[in-house]
């Protein structure tokens, strides 16, 4: 049986420090989304169904996108994705032990967290 792989709803802006701050400026005053401060010291904003998360990444000298996607089993949608000669690529950011879920890059080098949706 083959696993679903399915769109998330988390959006990861990873910002370098020098723009950090007005990109925060920009998605809350500019464009005024509303803020999702109950996780601090991350800061999201909502984006219609979606969350949209800045984090300030220090390694960075310009701003990347990292995308969700969900499956209900992650050994299955990872051998899957293995299978297909998907790259791995837990090292960019390390999750918590026992977590359901890694890292992967598309051909075009996009990040995307695949996770079982309870993860956590």
């Amino acid at each position: 049986m083959t696993t679903t792989i399915y769109g998330g709803i988390d959006i990861a802006m990873k910002v370098p420090p020098h723009q950090y701050q007005a990109m925060l400026a920009f998605y809350r005053d500019v464009v005024g989304l509303t803020p999702i401060t109950d996780k601090a010291p991350a800061v999201g904003f909502e984006l219609g169904p979606n969350k949209l998360w800045l984090d300030e990444a220090p390694g960075l000298s310009q701003a990347e996108i990292w995308l969700e996607l969900f499956t209900e089993r992650f050994d299955q949608a990872a051998e899957r994705l293995e299978k297909a000669g998907v790259v791995r690529c837990d090292a960019i950011e390390p999750l918590p032990e026992g977590f359901k879920g890694g890292w992967i890059t598309s051909p075009a080098n996009i990040i995307h967290m695949v996770r079982e949706p309870n993860a956590w």
